[in-house]
């Protein structure tokens, strides 16, 4: 019950809005009231939802209702924020006290240098200024460019909210100070060289001037992997597979990652337009990562399938505009491609996902990339899993691979024509290329919001969709 009262305010804010209006005649607007010097005391942050709602804070972010506290605050007729002049209604003004939202629209990086970071408060015969540091709101990560990166290679975090980042702690608490960059103009990226001697997984965490970013703790994290290429996992081999032994191949992107997975081995291209290429796949034959039990002591078998996904490397050296990749969790399809019902979440049997590379956003790309990058696939879009409704957790996910006639893990190359979710169909064309694949993967997903005050937890954000 000891937060009933701040619920009101909302609701009370409104009607007083409709209420009051500006009138020259009344005594906020007297010789009295207008001369009065202003002093602020203290500012507080006005949250009914928090464990503190009304926090002394010595900053605010952008769409956070705040109270200002002092003396000679009646009669104030214009509030400026980093320059902005703010709406405020007099309705909750007195003399002590006044609530202001900070308005979404208040600049921050582009602000006037010598307006940052201050308040002002302005009446007819006086006027006061005081400092506020103002951020935009909490940081977010959507994607990781490439989650296994080699010492020196360039990880870039993408997000909002990344302006001024100057501190970066990976995994295990290895710092970065030096080298990175970010985008100070609009906030949607920061990068940094991979250092030696990172040796744990786990999260990301950047300070900026908007707070601390959390990234998912897939970042190095290798404990949920399916197969590497290089002695984690275990290939399967017969009439339907490429051969291991033969069309595995070197890191062609000269990284030092080791042997990697051609979608298509050289001596099987080109592979014609509207065709089925063949699949690499694990043995499925109880070898100890076969049995997803093991990483329980990475996600634990009660997370939602909402906080896991499957990600994977990828090396495209040239651009590529037909085909699709498509996995799954076992080895049941009978039909191949996007848009099957092995992909489909009616399908009671459908364990499969297809990535679409070079459709971004809705639009058609060709994908390229410079060196490798990572892709990372809820299994909320996995086959029979984007029935959100059926409350699937990771135990289930096990109980499903561990029950099927065969449990392979594979990966196709399909080059047929793709009807997409955009009522388009895209024809397909020879594929005669190099695209190549490595570290197959289970990692956690659960996203984050640091929370801004110690004695509160870190929040779950929404999950965005990553490629």
């Amino acid at each position: 019950m000891k937060h009933l009262k701040y619920y009101l305010l909302p609701v009370v804010a409104v009607f007083a809005a409709g209420m009051s209006s500006c009138n020259d005649n009344d005594t906020y607007f007297e010789e009295d009231a207008q001369n009065s010097p202003i002093k602020v005391t203290q500012i507080y942050l006005e949250n009914h939802e928090s464990a503190v709602p009304d926090r002394p804070v010595d900053f605010a972010r952008l769409g956070q209702l705040i109270r200002i506290e002092g003396e000679g605050l009646y009669g104030v007729r214009k509030v400026y924020i980093n320059g902005y002049d703010t709406y405020f209604n007099r309705a909750f003004v007195s003399d002590n006290s006044m609530l202001i939202s900070v308005h979404a629209d208040t600049p921050i990086s582009d602000c006037d240098p010598e307006l940052r970071d201050k308040i002002r408060l302005v009446k007819d015969g006086s006027e006061y200024t005081f400092d506020l540091t103002i951020r935009a709101a909490s940081p977010t990560v959507t994607s990781i460019s490439n989650t296994l990166p080699m010492p020196g290679e360039t990880v870039t975090v993408y997000g909002t909210g990344f302006q001024e980042t100057t501190e970066i702690t990976l995994p295990g608490g290895v710092k970065v100070t030096t080298g990175i960059e970010c985008d100070n103009e609009d906030g949607k990226w920061f990068s940094f060289v991979m250092p030696t001697g990172v040796t744990e997984g786990g999260s990301i965490e950047a300070v900026n001037a908007n707070g601390v970013a959390k990234t998912p703790a897939y970042f190095n994290e290798r404990r949920g992997m399916i197969l590497d290429c290089d002695g984690t996992g275990v290939f399967g081999s017969w009439s339907a597979t490429y051969d291991p032994e033969t069309d595995v191949v070197d890191d062609p992107a000269g990284a030092g990652r080791g042997k990697c997975i051609p979608a298509i081995p050289a001596s099987a291209l080109p592979i014609k337009a509207s065709s089925q290429g063949s699949a690499w796949f694990t043995a499925g034959n109880d070898e100890p990562t076969d049995d997803w039990t093991h990483m329980y002591d990475l996600i634990p078998w009660n997370t939602p399938t909402s906080e896991i996904a499957f990600q994977f490397d990828v090396y495209c050296p040239e651009e590529l505009s037909t085909g699709v990749l498509e996995f799954t969790f076992q080895n049941n399809l009978s039909n191949y491609g996007f848009g099957t019902s092995e992909t489909s979440a009616d399908y009671e049997g459908a364990y499969a996902v297809c990535w679409v590379p070079w459709m971004q956003d809705g639009e058609f790309v060709p994908f390229k990339t410079d060196g490798w990058v990572t892709v990372t696939i809820p299994l909320t879009t996995v086959g029979k899993y984007q029935d959100l409704k059926a409350g699937y957790l990771f135990q289930d996910v096990v109980a499903h691979r561990n029950g099927a006639s065969y449990r392979n893990f594979g990966m196709f190359f399909v080059n047929k024509d793709v009807e997409y979710t955009d009522g388009n169909t895209y024809v397909s064309t020879p594929f005669n290329q190099g695209l190549y694949v490595d570290n197959w993967r289970i990692v956690p997903f659960k996203q984050y919001t640091v929370s801004d005050f110690p004695d509160e937890d870190e929040e779950e954000a929404d999950t965005p969709a990553e490629n």
